[in-house]
C-alpha cells in the first residue's frame, strides 16, 4: 500500500517535512534547517504551521507545508531522477487533495445535504444542551472546573472517533461530511443525549456516566460501522 504524502489541516492540503525528507533522500534535520532558514520566505507564502509526531523510538516536531510551500522548498533542492519522481507525485496528490476538498465542501446547496445539515444542527443543539446540564451536575459532585468543562470537547471527540476514519485536520469536520453521514452523526447524539440524560436522573456519579456513554456510542458505532471522510463518498475520478 502506498503511503499517502498529503492530509488535511484546517481545510488546506500540507505534506509533513518527515516525509518530505524521505522522498527527497534527506535527512529530516537538514530539510528543517533548510525550512529554518527561508523561514520569512515561507510564511510569505502561507502560515508556517509544525506537529508533533510520533517516531519509532520517540516523538519530533516537524513543519506542515502548504503546496506553493512544498514548491518553494522544491526549488531549493538539487534535481536528480528520484527527486524529479517525487515531486511529480507530491504535486499530483496536492491535486487529489484539492479537488477532493473542493468537491466535499461544496455539497452545500444540495437539497439532501442542506435538509441533512438542518437536521444535524436540530440534533446537536439538543445534545449540547444535555452536556452543558451534565457540565454542572459534575460540577456540583465535586469535579474541577477545567475538567468538567472539557466534557463538551471530550464527548464531541470521542464521538468523532469511534464513527469515522479521519486522516487529517478541519474546520468543522460536520462541513465535509456526507448526507448520510450528517444523519449517522445525529442518531450518535441522541443515543449520547438520552444517556447523560437518564443516568443524571438516576443520581448516577459523573465520571461513571462519561463511561457509560462511551459505551453506548461504542455500540452504536459497531452497528453501523466506521465511516471513511472523503475517500470512497467524495472520490475523484
Amino acid at each position: 500500500m502506498v503511503a499517502q504524502l498529503v492530509t488535511i489541516h484546517d481545510n488546506e492540503g500540507r505534506a509533513g517535512t518527515k516525509i518530505i525528507s524521505d522522498g527527497f533522500d534527506r535527512r529530516h534535520k537538514n530539510v528543517r534547517d533548510l525550512v529554518l532558514k527561508y523561514k520569512k520566505e515561507m510564511e510569505e507564502i502561507g502560515r508556517l504551521e509544525t506537529t508533533i509526531t510520533k517516531g519509532k523510538t520517540k516523538s519530533f516536531e516537524e513543519f506542515l507545508l502548504t503546496e506553493d510551500q512544498f514548491l518553494f522548498l522544491g526549488s531549493l533542492m538539487r534535481n536528480n531522477p528520484q527527486v524529479v519522481e517525487f515531486k511529480l507525485r507530491l504535486v499530483k496528490e496536492f491535486s487529489k487533495c484539492r479537488k477532493q476538498l473542493e468537491k466535499a465542501l461544496g455539497q452545500k446547496g444540495d437539497p439532501r445535504y442542506d435538509q441533512a445539515r438542518l437536521t444535524a444542527k436540530t440534533l446537536r443543539a439538543l445534545e449540547t444542551g444535555e452536556i452543558q446540564k451534565f457540565i454542572q451536575y459534575a460540577k456540583d459532585q465535586g469535579g474541577s472546573e477545567k475538567g468538567c468543562n472539557m466534557y463538551y470537547a471530550n464527548i464531541t471527540k470521542m464521538m468523532n472517533a469511534l464513527l469515522f476514519i479521519c486522516e487529517g485536520k478541519f474546520k468543522n469536520l460536520r462541513d465535509i461530511l456526507t448526507p448520510e453521514q450528517l444523519m449517522t452523526v445525529g442518531s450518535a447524539e441522541q443515543v449520547i443525549g438520552k444517556s447523560l440524560r437518564d443516568d443524571m436522573a438516576k443520581k448516577v456519579f459523573y465520571k461513571d456516566i462519561y463511561q457509560n456513554v462511551k459505551s453506548k456510542v461504542e455500540i452504536f458505532a459497531e452497528l453501523h460501522g466506521k465511516g471513511e471522510v472523503i475517500s470512497k463518498q467524495l472520490a475523484i475520478d
